[in-house]
């Protein structure tokens, strides 16, 4: 009598136990799937953020000594991002000469997305044909032996006008930021022969502002921490943080900063030789010829 008096067990939901199942199934098919990947070794990670808690203060160094437990070929889990870490020159002559097209992207980031029309620089353009062509533009227009030499004296005035400002200094008993000075000749020359401007002009009348200030703050932004990049579930955050609304502000200047420039460059005529053969000048006589087939989001995209 008293077997008659036990409970009841509760019925358990056949949905439940098969989802339970399934969840298990795709648990287990994923880990014998990853069994089967030749990865190189890895040290232990934590979850959701991986191995970033092993960077330390100077990653530097952290990454030489986890290179010298781990060998030359490392793999990292940097929050969701698997990232090779390469430090024997071998490999690297390996990677960059027989593995080319396997390595040849680099990746790509909310940084790069938002303030490089989508990553349609020559920097970070996917490989591809729109890549091929943006290289093959740079080497035989913009970066040729003779285009390089045409700029020669740009580069001779900006390096005696820091000779003077040294001198001038040195005169007064001033002290200099020699490294900060030479940063400013090589942005200086690079805006000449890019845009015929030099980075450290004072504002336009129009408001627009200086092109050094834009390339600071687009230096700044692009080495600046990301929460999205390595936790895309996180994407928010950089909202929060305003980190993704300055991104989208500096890209309305940069935007409006070229359209100005080109506006410029199509409208003014100028007998000035480096004018009519700076880079972006360069760039639409080659749209304008139909020697080039891009439009003016791109030409944006590769002045940058």
């Amino acid at each position: 009598m008293e077997l008659l008096n036990v409970p009841k067990l509760p019925s358990i939901n056949p949905l439940f136990v098969s989802l339970i199942l399934l969840f298990t199934l795709l648990i287990w098919l994923k880990l014998a799937k990853r069994k089967h990947l030749n990865l190189p070794p890895s040290p232990p990670k934590l979850p959701i953020i991986g191995n970033i808690h092993q960077l330390g203060k100077l990653p530097h160094r952290s990454l030489r000594d986890l290179s010298r437990n781990y060998g030359s070929l490392l793999l990292l889990h940097l929050g969701c991002n698997p990232t090779l870490l390469v430090s024997s020159a071998d490999m690297v002559r390996e990677i960059l000469k027989d593995h080319d097209a396997v390595f040849s992207d680099r990746p790509s980031s909310t940084a790069t997305n938002i303030l490089f029309y989508g990553c349609r620089d020559i920097a970070f353009a996917p490989y591809g044909e729109y890549w091929r062509q943006q290289k093959k533009l740079s080497v035989v227009e913009l970066l040729s032996h003779r285009r390089v030499h045409s700029f020669q004296f740009v580069r001779d005035e900006e390096v005696e006008l820091l000779i003077n400002k040294i001198r001038r200094a040195c005169l007064k008993g001033d002290s200099i930021n020699l490294s900060e000075m030479l940063m400013l000749v090589s942005s200086n020359i690079v805006s000449r022969c890019v845009i015929s401007r030099r980075s450290e002009e004072e504002e336009e009348e129009d408001g627009c502002c200086k092109f050094g200030q834009l390339a600071k703050s687009t230096v700044v932004l692009l080495t600046s921490f990301c929460v999205g990049d390595l936790f895309p579930y996180l994407r928010w955050v950089d909202v929060l943080t305003g980190y993704i609304p300055r991104l989208k502000a500096l890209f309305g200047e940069l935007d409006s900063f070229f359209d100005q420039i080109i506006k410029e460059h199509t409208t003014l005529k100028t007998d000035d030789q480096v004018y009519n053969n700076d880079f972006i000048s360069i760039i639409m006589q080659l749209q304008k010829d139909c020697k080039l087939e891009i439009d003016l989001t791109n030409i944006k995209a590769i002045l940058l």
